[in-house]
């Protein structure tokens, strides 16, 4: 038994397939979009000018945890964000609630030592229940 050959058959004058690339291009933009938002939320820790203390050894920031950041004028800021003492504890506790009770304290190894306690005391009233102190890989 013989199997008939497949036949394409083509309308009298017609083009043939097309091809539309209006969605093709939609999809890429939509994708560079969500690349270029996600790249910024990465870098947002990094954006503060802050000279770390040196560890021999660090562990990968982990980007779901709340970070508390003090510069060496003593300023405040969480996740990026300038605030103040008594606002801090409001802000982190709904964080924490997603966090586990962790988060992260970056601290200007040049900064007041007082401000860094007063601040370790906040978060410990805010409901933190563990610190992951941020360090720079050195010697």
């Amino acid at each position: 038994m013989t199997r008939p050959a497949l036949r394409r058959r083509f309308r009298e004058g017609g083009d043939g397939v097309t091809f539309d690339f209006a969605p093709m291009v939609d999809i890429v933009l939509l994708l560079l979009i969500f690349f270029f938002l996600t790249s910024s939320l990465g870098a947002r820790q990094n954006a503060l000018p802050l000279d770390l203390p040196r560890a021999s050894t660090t562990v990968q920031e982990t980007p779901a945890l709340p970070i508390v950041s003090v510069d060496r004028a003593g300023k405040l800021f969480l996740n990026g964000k300038e605030t103040t003492l008594t606002k801090l504890g409001a802000g982190l506790k709904p964080l924490l609630k997603t966090s586990g009770g962790v988060v992260g304290l970056r601290a200007d190894e040049r900064g007041n030592y007082g401000t860094v306690v007063r601040v370790m005391d906040a978060i410990k009233q805010a409901g933190g229940e563990r610190l992951a102190l941020g360090t720079r890989k050195g010697n």
